[in-house]
């Protein structure tokens, strides 16, 4: 039984969630919910046993020392509340984590009960993948939801994604056998710039996630982030005419398919930002070829497994169809996503094995 009594009652609660791994390249997923905690000063309420869900021979723990003790930290998913001040007050839950090893359905389960307990009115989950988008363009961000009502009321796409899935689809499926409404969004990242961080995906994924609640979030050092990677990227862009060529291909073909649409919906949802943003209005900050889970067309591909992402030389144009490049998993025990016990010993490495296929299935 959970129960949450140092929890005060929430105020029109929204719970966000993101997880490091294959639902999370260039960690632009978990780096958006890590900014919203910091920037509202997020208060930790409740941590998962670490035991029950992950495969430390997959995530290990890390060793460290405080004052002289050792002390080992476990990985986890945490879960911390912030409130935003301003006319209408509302509070986020944060849910912020690694994709577990094992027992998914009851890992869903339980993040489920604290959403039942703190009265959550929608569940979020943020995701990235890897894709053929130009980083020179706006990040391509998707919303879907495997609720027809709730496509149609919020405008987001319904799924009809067939094939391999992550916690992030588990989630949202769980979300809706549960009667909570499930929203999930997905940044495309570019998959010959796939090693993190990446703001820019970070950045869409938060613009994004503002429209969708009516929520102005603040961004700190974001956009300036943002730009100095496109800037960083633009340069070793130049310095292969291979890569150039290639980015060009993919900018021409990105024009050509949201041409129709360059003085629509997407111009008018920026604008209204920008007088959002402008104005104050809205509550206040407190101090390939395939379709894809996504719904996007394209070739689109998660984050594989093993290690850290790495930069990529992409294939000539005419053979890089449903090519994703070389990528490493983003899991890995982290700081933020993890919880700390007293001292241990055993320590070594992780190992990092590269592969190209997802893993998991929705029966994990």
């Amino acid at each position: 039984m959970i129960e949450l009594d140092g929890v005060p009652e929430l105020v029109d609660p929204v719970m966000v969630a993101a997880f490091e791994g294959w639902n999370d390249a260039g960690d632009a997923a978990s780096t958006a919910v890590a900014h919203l905690d910091s920037e509202w000063k997020g208060e930790v309420f409740a941590a998962l046993d670490a035991e029950d869900y992950y495969d430390f021979q997959v995530n290990r723990p890390t060793v460290w020392l405080d004052g002289g003790v050792r002390k080992i930290t476990w990985p986890t998913t945490r879960l911390s509340v912030v409130r935003v001040g301003g006319d209408k007050p509302r509070d986020l839950v944060l849910v912020r984590g690694i994709e577990p090893s094992m027992r998914w359905r009851s890992f869903c389960n339980e993040l489920l009960g604290f959403a039942h307990e703190l009265g959550v009115e929608l569940v979020v989950i943020l995701g990235a993948l890897l894709g053929d988008t130009p980083h020179t363009r706006p990040v391509p961000v998707s919303g879907v939801t495997s609720d027809p009502d709730l496509a149609r009321t919020m405008d987001l796409e319904e799924t009809k994604y067939e094939g391999p899935t992550g916690i992030v689809g588990i989630l949202q499926e769980a979300c809706t056998h549960a009667g909570v409404p499930a929203v999930s969004l997905w940044a495309a990242v570019p998959h010959y710039v796939s090693q993190p961080p990446n703001p820019k995906a970070t950045l869409a994924l938060l613009n994004r996630l503002e429209d969708l609640i009516d929520l102005r979030i603040p961004l700190g050092e974001l956009p300036e982030d943002a730009r100095a990677w496109q800037v960083g990227v633009d340069q070793l862009a130049a310095e292969d005419s291979e890569v150039a060529e290639y980015v060009q291909t993919l900018e021409e073909a990105r024009d050509t398919a949201e041409l129709p649409e360059a003085s629509g919906e997407a111009i008018a949802r920026e604008f209204e930002r920008y007088l959002r943003r402008r104005d104050g209005s809205g509550p206040a900050a407190a101090p390939g070829s395939h379709a894809t889970e996504s719904g996007d067309p394209g070739t689109y591909l998660r984050d594989s497994p093993g290690g850290r992402p790495k930069p990529v030389r992409p294939q000539r144009p005419e053979t890089t169809e449903g090519a994703a490049g070389d990528t490493g998993d983003t899991t890995g025990a982290t700081g933020d996503a993890e919880e700390t016990t007293g001292s241990g010993s055993g320590e070594g490495a992780p190992g990092a094995a590269d592969s190209k296929e997802p893993p998991e299935s929705s029966e994990d």
